[in-house]
């Protein structure tokens, strides 16, 4: 396994995001930076997307933007959001992505797929606000095919003790204010009970919280 740590102290064009889609409506950060036909992935997410080919799921819609932050190699690409709203957003953000696309019902603990589906899950700020990141890895895992690959960028808990219980003491008003979100959770120890190996990870900080984004092969 590959760690390195990524020079972001906030998320890029943080000031400016309007118009530049969003990873998931509770996690309203950019996934483009830049103005008009400027306009790229942000380093997160083009990190997240790179190398990504054949059917790839993403679990939550945001408003869509994202979509067209796919690498060519994918040719089919499953949006899953339980809002029906989101759903319909991102219906109207598809209409100009080459890729085939499918927006579903569903959420976390719940992949309308079928078994060994998929080339690969993106989960984008989603394990932190599922009612189980365990009972939701078991699920990405069920839908991955054996050559498949988790694709995660996501809080993860502190590893200073003082801080970790900090926001353990925090996470309950802050679930209440942002969707579900448990900045304390330990989403690399989930990502391992559930049966993944980690390959490559990265660690950074975010409004000075720390995150990881990598790439995990089910065992």
């Amino acid at each position: 396994m590959t760690v390195r740590p990524l020079a972001l102290s906030r998320p890029p064009d943080a000031g400016h995001a309007c118009g530049r889609g969003m990873e998931q409506f509770h996690h309203p950060r950019p996934v483009c930076a830049g103005r008009g036909s400027g306009s790229v992935p942000t380093p997160e997410r083009q990190r997240l997307m790179a190398g990504l080919t054949g059917r790839v799921l993403e679990i939550g819609a945001g408003d869509g933007v994202k979509l067209g932050c796919y690498p060519s190699g994918v040719e089919e690409i499953v949006l899953v959001d339980p809002d029906p709203f989101l759903r319909a957003t991102a219906k109207d953000a598809a209409a100009g992505v080459p890729a085939r696309v499918r927006i579903l019902d569903g959420g976390p603990a719940r992949l309308p797929v079928p078994d060994a589906s998929c080339d690969a899950v993106v989960c984008s700020l989603t394990l932190c606000c599922a009612d189980s990141a365990e009972a939701a890895l078991f699920e990405v895992r069920r839908v991955l095919r054996p050559e498949g690959r988790l694709r995660f960028y996501e809080h993860q808990c502190s590893g200073h003790l003082a801080i970790m219980m900090t926001e353990r003491l925090l996470t309950p008003v802050w679930s209440r204010v942002a969707g579900g979100c448990h900045p304390a959770r330990d989403v690399l120890a989930a990502i391992g009970s559930a049966g993944f190996t980690i390959e490559r990870l990265d660690r950074f900080h975010l409004y000075h919280v720390s995150h990881v984004l990598g790439v995990a092969r089910p065992e």
